[in-house]
């Protein structure tokens, strides 16, 4: 398959026939990246064993970090399925498909902990980034069941792939395309959508230096595997407004 038939799958109506992780290197629409491959990384728990789908708790927020060293990720099994074939767009306006969640009910979605407004992101010493469960308040919003950066109160759905709902972000989140094989492992295989990995490690070196001895082992790409952790046991402090 050609880039172009792929990115014309992509942005119409139609979805990708073939397996994301079959998929390398870039794809990129006019204005700018929609969609890229990195190599296949599974998915453990937190004693290092194979993740399996059955066992997420759900709404537990969860996170692990892909595709780079130094970039979060947050993990959560929804307590509905989610919607699919959602139409996204960019803050350049480029359109792009979020086909579903993943697992035995849809449910399990992944998506970049980097805020697009202002770069606001999970770390290690404190976090403002966090899924928000039924029955909980922000306020960014008067839903639940939502993804808020609590520096601004920009709310994301997370059933319609991190689609803005409210405050100032420009664009969703980036998607982290996960696959749910046949034995209930689950693997990170790409990442869906504009992601914001350039400006996230021009603007926090101070802070990847800290906790990563530096940028460019920040920068190095998740190979083979990535633990997956309760977001309470990764970083030290939960902020929720």
């Amino acid at each position: 398959m050609q880039r172009r038939d792929f990115l014309k799958l992509v942005g119409g109506t139609s979805l990708v026939a073939i397996a994301p992780s079959l998929i390398e290197g870039e794809l990129r629409a006019d204005d700018g990246t929609l969609f890229r491959a990195y190599k296949k990384v599974q998915l453990l728990d937190a004693e290092g064993n194979p993740l399996l789908a059955s066992k997420l708790i759900l709404e537990e927020n969860y996170v692990f970090n892909y595709p780079h060293v130094g970039t979060s990720c947050l993990l959560i099994a929804l307590p509905t399925p989610t919607t699919k074939n959602v139409k996204l767009k960019s803050e350049l306006d480029e359109e792009y498909i979020w086909k579903s969640g993943v697992g035995k009910n849809s449910n399990i979605v992944a998506y970049s902990a980097i805020c697009p407004h202002q770069l606001t992101h999970v770390n290690k010493e404190d976090t403002f980034m966090s899924y928000v469960p039924t029955g909980g308040k922000t306020m960014a919003c008067k839903k639940d069941s939502v993804i808020v950066c609590g520096s601004h109160l920009s709310a994301y759905e997370p059933t319609k792939g991190c689609e803005v709902l409210s405050g100032p972000a420009p664009q969703p989140l980036a998607s982290i395309v996960l696959e749910h094989h046949d034995d209930d492992t689950l693997w990170a295989v790409a990442v869906l959508g504009p992601d914001k990995f350039h400006d996230f490690f021009k603007s926090f070196k101070p802070e990847l230096k800290e906790q990563y001895g530096g940028k460019r082992k920040a920068k190095k790409l998740v190979a083979g595997s990535a633990q997956v952790v309760k977001l309470s046991n990764f970083t030290k402090n939960i902020i929720q407004y």
